[in-house]
């Protein structure tokens, strides 16, 4: 008696633990699924920092281009003048401005 179901037992505990290491074990579904989010997530990534590259390489070609570009970045960002120039500093209600476009 034993003899007839021991064959179906082992093949289907050999069947079962393939299964399971399809379904679970090294490079199974679920790491197959992980891999993939982690691929998606860094070309998510790679996108960004692509676009990020884009504008740096736009700014050193802009910056390259000429002295009024070096001029207008030295104004905007370090607050430098010429020599003869007078700088005059508007101080006004301007975070409540800021915040009113905000909440519009």
């Amino acid at each position: 008696m034993i003899r007839r179901w021991l064959p179906h037992a082992v093949l289907a505990l050999l069947a079962a633990a393939l299964l399971w290491q399809l379904e679970r074990g090294e490079g199974g579904r679920q790491q197959l699924e992980a891999l993939q989010t982690r691929i998606a997530e860094q070309a998510s990534a790679n996108e960004t920092l692509e676009q990020r590259n884009q504008a740096l390489i736009a700014d050193v070609a802009e910056l390259r281009s000429g002295d009024a570009a070096v001029e207008d970045r030295a104004r905007a960002e370090l607050g430098m003048i010429k020599p003869g120039e007078t700088f005059y500093r508007v101080v006004g209600d301007t975070a409540a401005a800021h915040d009113r476009e905000r909440t519009e």
